[in-house]
């Protein structure tokens, strides 16, 4: 399976945080986890499509999809041979771009063009037709560059979310209602729209996934992992990485080429 990450052009990073391509040739069912991250994200199946478990059955998905943040693993099976591009779009972009609200997509994934009234269908059928992977890409940045909003960064959920990745999460809500002047009630109105989690649960989220960035400077046990991670409490480090997870820190495996850790790894 390959994996390959590629950066936005610079007037798209307020809206999309990356672009992903997984490649895999072998159609041999292969169980992947799928672990939060604080990214919803717009996917093309142009192979196989995958199966998926979000809770107890599972599913067949279709090739188009839009994933909104989830709050706990979940798991995906190949069907066949894999082709996938994906957009991890920036928390908040999905609301900007389309006007959805975030909380009628927690731990969802849906069709594309159910989940934002066939505003795509022109595009979509452009993306199918293009060559590659690569051409698909430039296609799609011309189109989110003219629908991107201006002054996205003056608004107080990005000056929010920004605060929240700018201290890995480490944050009070009302450190964050400082930052982007405004309310509680208000910054709870705000994340429950643009982002569908708590401001509290997503800075938890974020902090969970600081861990992945922090594993990957140097090599180290659960206890110098919990610490560095801003986790000073062993059992609560722990009791966070299984909920997200399911699985034991000490037991997880950060090395193994999977999607979980192609999307929690930013290099």
């Amino acid at each position: 399976m390959q994996f390959t990450r590629i950066i936005p052009r610079k007037e798209l990073i307020n809206l999309i945080d990356c672009f992903w391509i997984v490649e895999n040739d072998d159609p041999t069912p292969l169980l992947q986890k799928i672990i939060p991250d604080g990214f919803p994200e717009i996917i093309f199946h142009f192979g196989d499509p995958y199966s998926i478990k979000l809770r107890e059955q599972w599913e067949h998905q279709s090739k188009s999809l839009l994933a909104g943040q989830i709050t706990s693993y979940f798991h995906l099976q190949n069907t066949g041979r894999s082709s996938i591009l994906g957009i991890k779009c920036k928390p908040a972009a999905l609301t900007h771009l389309f006007k959805i609200s975030m909380n009628e997509l927690t731990d969802r994934v849906l069709e594309l063009n159910n989940a934002i009234a066939g505003k795509w269908d022109t595009l979509e059928n452009t993306l199918r037709s293009a060559g590659n992977h690569m051409d698909r890409i430039e296609i799609i940045q011309d189109q989110l560059a003219k629908m991107s909003p201006e002054n996205l960064t003056e608004m107080p959920i990005e000056k929010a979310i920004g605060t929240i990745f700018s201290t890995k999460g480490l944050i009070s809500v009302a450190d964050i209602c400082d930052a982007a002047a405004t309310s509680e009630r208000q910054l709870e109105r705000l994340f429950k729209k643009y982002i569908g989690l708590s401001p509290k649960f997503y800075s938890r989220i974020i902090r969970f996934s600081h861990i992945f960035q922090v594993v990957q400077e140097r090599e180290m046990n659960g206890i110098e992992l919990g610490l560095e991670s801003g986790f000073y409490d062993q059992s609560h480090f722990i009791k966070n990485f299984k909920a997200f997870t399911g699985e034991d820190p000490s037991r997880y495996f950060f090395d193994q080429p999977n999607l979980a850790n192609f999307f929690l790894k930013k290099v």
